[in-house]
């Protein structure tokens, strides 16, 4: 029979490493998530003005008109309903969380696409940008049609 004892120092300083080794691991983890908007570095979330408005938007290669069809003040709301939660999954899916901004008033500038495909001609796709403090904070790529879509930034297409 073979028996080993174990000091407390000795359990505690592996309690410690595995705490650390998960840590790391998590960050890790949390920190490869390229796809998102707002985890790449690359990709200029500032919009305190026109100019940079317009850079933002075309960091995913959409044209817009200069001037926004519409500037709105908007409150994310309190409690999210069965739409603002499916809203807020786009959101997500790119990397922004809107939740973390529940009643908080924001900026809504919207923006008619020029160069969607298949709706070159059509003046029905609009890009949505959430604007807080001059940065964005979330948005969407959308179709007011009746059937119309809506998506995150990027370009499904491509």
């Amino acid at each position: 029979m073979f028996i080993y004892t174990v000091k407390s120092k000795q359990i505690r300083a592996i309690l410690i490493i595995l705490f650390i080794v998960l840590t790391v691991s998590v960050l890790v983890f949390l920190s490869k998530d390229s796809e998102n908007v707002s985890n790449d570095s690359t990709v200029n979330l500032k919009a305190s003005d026109s100019s940079e408005r317009m850079s933002f938007i075309s960091q995913f290669g959409w044209e817009v008109s200069e001037e926004p069809v519409e500037v709105r003040e908007v409150i994310i709301p309190e409690e999210f309903d069965d739409v603002y939660t499916q809203y807020n999954d786009i959101q997500l899916s790119q990397g922004f969380d809107l939740s973390s901004y529940k009643g908080v008033r924001v900026k809504r500038w919207t923006y008619a696409v020029k160069n969607y495909e298949g709706y070159e001609d059509k003046d029905c796709v609009r890009i949505n940008i959430l604007v807080l403090d001059g940065t964005v904070i979330g948005g969407d790529v959308c179709s007011v049609e009746l059937d119309g879509f809506m998506h995150g930034f990027a370009n499904p297409l491509q």
